[in-house]
């Protein structure tokens, strides 16, 4: 489907006509010369054509309709061709025939029964007190007399109050035709009181079609890059691409070049995203590096830049995903070739995360004025991203290993948790079970031969006052007899001030002579400065001891045949070793 210039299809565009109505140095633009005459012109709104024209065949034409849709997406033009089907000589016809008086005058804006009102501009309730006093009269020469309201959205609350009821029940003579791009400003009592359709937005590849004919008629030379990108600019409006061709056309004559037309419209060069995926895809640090440099002497926006990277990579995605992904894709086809060509290089897992990298520097521009510096980050981070392991080639690989791998597995109570979700081959934390020793009996109060000294004494006031023991722990036996017992604290800490306590230290006395079988003298020592050479205190004793187990865990667990099998599998390295809790009675061991 193609439109054919106003000039050659329609006399009231002809030069002879132009040639007395315009001045002999004024100029058309396109999107006037090249505006749709008939349904069959209307480009990406099938479904309205369809409906009109299926409506005026079998005589259901409604008195009222509302079109609503995006700029330029060719509501205005479809009232008029609507309006010249009810009105033809010939009809009412599906198509106009654009020939006869009554078509003529439509295409001229001249026609005294279609009268085109702007609604920004006669938002009052007077003009609709005018407009219903000329409903009474019959149309002067056509079968109905057509009121088109633009931007119906703009008249005032009374205005459309004062519709209302003429809107209702119009005489049968008279057709209303509105067309708004915020039909939600519209109230619901005019909504209710038409037929609705709404105009899409024209696919990128429809635009990209008609340009190419416009330029082939007008003898202008462009390539297929510089109409996608004029078209692209449009952003799914006929009008606002076609008035874009006219600006490249004025800047760079009957010889366009895809540079000037980038330059022209300060849009990114979709090159420039290819390579940027390539560079990812690649892994070229010092490729993305360059391209994030150029985008900056060129002096694009960073953050449009991003937004534009977010749309290319979502092209990856869509076309990971579907058979056919051109109906949600906007590209031409020579775009759509080159993303194909690059999409086998990137699995859909590594597609999303680089999306969500994107998504997240996107974000962080907004709030932050080192914008160069976000995308640098998620460049890089995107080319060193590791790749990722699905969980079912995971577990294929434990099932592998624990059949034929020649290793055994360890049983259950040590055997390692299975993956939950898919896990990138980054470093992970590995848990291994640390034997428990033997719980001690609280209720004996007996001294063993292995509780001898001052280890003993401090698990025996433990024992029976737990409080006191745990004091005791940050002590240090100066002296430590039958005899005699000095402890030592450091100069103003809180275990000496707690001991100096008359009642406690009545109650380490009592404790020290019932462990020691006699009356020995127990004095506290404050300590100042170093405590070099000095007897370790029960709690630098218990850490040296757990820092022993743990090097003797992390140890075995370096070496167990396993933990050496995951982290091959995984491709990752251990960089910590967990010991896990076990009841008493369980067997804990590492095989």
């Amino acid at each position: 489907m193609s439109l054919n210039p106003c000039p050659s299809n329609f006399p009231a565009y002809s030069n002879s006509v132009r040639s007395e109505a315009i001045p002999a140095l004024s100029y058309l633009v396109l999107a006037r010369k090249w505006r749709p005459q008939t349904f069959q012109d209307l480009i990406g709104q099938e479904h309205v054509c369809r409906t009109l024209q299926n409506a005026i065949e079998s005589g259901r034409v409604a008195h009222a309709f509302l079109f609503t849709g995006a700029r330029g997406v060719g509501k205005t033009s479809a009232a008029r061709i609507l309006a010249k089907a009810l009105q033809c000589e010939n009809g009412p016809v599906q198509e106009p025939c654009n020939a006869c008086p009554a078509c003529l005058e439509i295409t001229s804006g001249n026609s005294v029964d279609v009268i085109e009102i702007d609604g920004a501009s006669n938002t009052g309730v007077e003009d609709i007190r005018e407009l219903r006093e000329n409903i009474k009269y019959l149309p002067s020469r056509c079968r109905f007399k057509i009121f088109i309201i633009d931007e119906v959205h703009m008249l005032s609350t009374s205005a459309f109050n004062a519709l209302l009821k003429t809107l209702e029940e119009p005489p049968p003579h008279v057709k209303f035709i509105f067309a708004t791009t915020e039909p939600h400003k519209v109230p619901i009592t005019i909504l209710s009181r038409c037929q609705r359709f709404d105009f899409k937005r024209i696919p990128l590849p429809k635009i990209v079609d008609l340009l190419r004919t416009i330029v082939a008629e007008e003898k202008v030379a462009v390539s297929e890059a510089s109409l996608t990108a004029i078209a692209r600019k449009g952003d799914g409006s006929m009008r606002d691409s076609l008035s874009t061709l006219d600006q490249v056309l004025a800047f760079c004559g009957n010889g366009v070049e895809d540079d000037e037309v980038i330059a022209l419209l300060g849009v990114v060069d979709r090159r420039l995203l290819l390579e940027t995926s390539r560079a990812v895809f690649a892994r070229d640090c010092q490729a993305a590096l360059d391209i994030v440099a150029r985008v900056d002497s060129f002096g694009y926006n960073m953050r449009s830049f991003c937004q534009e990277l977010i749309d290319h990579f979502r092209n990856f995605v869509v076309l990971k995903v579907l058979a056919n992904p051109a109906e949600l894709l906007d590209l031409a086809e020579g775009e759509l070739a080159d993303i194909r060509e690059q999409a086998t290089a990137g699995t859909l897992d590594q597609l999303q995360r680089y999306l969500s990298i994107l998504l997240k520097a996107e974000a962080e521009m907004s709030l932050s004025g080192f914008t160069r510096l976000i995308l640098e980050m998620a460049l890089l981070k995107m080319c060193t991203l590791l790749p990722v392991v699905p969980v079912d080639e995971l577990i294929e690989r434990l099932k592998a290993l624990e059949g034929g791998g020649g290793q055994k597995l360890a049983s259950p109570s040590v055997a390692p948790r299975a993956p939950q979700a898919t896990v990138p081959a980054t470093t992970r934390t590995l848990e291994t079970p640390e034997k428990t020793p033997p719980a001690a009996d609280p209720s004996s109060s007996t001294p063993t031969p292995s509780q001898e000294g001052w280890p003993g004494f401090v698990a025996f006031v433990n024992s029976e006052k737990i409080s006191l023991g745990k004091i005791l722990e940050h002590g240090r036996p100066l002296q430590f007899s039958a005899k005699d017992v000095e402890i030592g604290f450091p100069a103003g800490s809180f275990h000496l001030s707690c001991l100096q306590d008359a009642e406690t230290l009545a109650s380490l006395t009592e404790l020290a002579a019932r462990f020691c079988k006699a009356t020995p003298a127990v004095r506290l020592t404050s300590l100042n400065g170093e405590h070099k050479g000095l007897p370790s205190t029960v709690q630098e004793k218990k850490s040296l001891e757990a820092d022993g187990r743990q090097r003797k865990l992390e140890e075995a667990a370096r070496k167990h045949p396993l933990v050496t099998a995951a982290v091959e599998i995984f491709e990752a390295e251990i960089t910590e070793v967990v010991a896990l809790e076990r009841d008493a009675g369980a067997k804990e061991e590492i095989d």
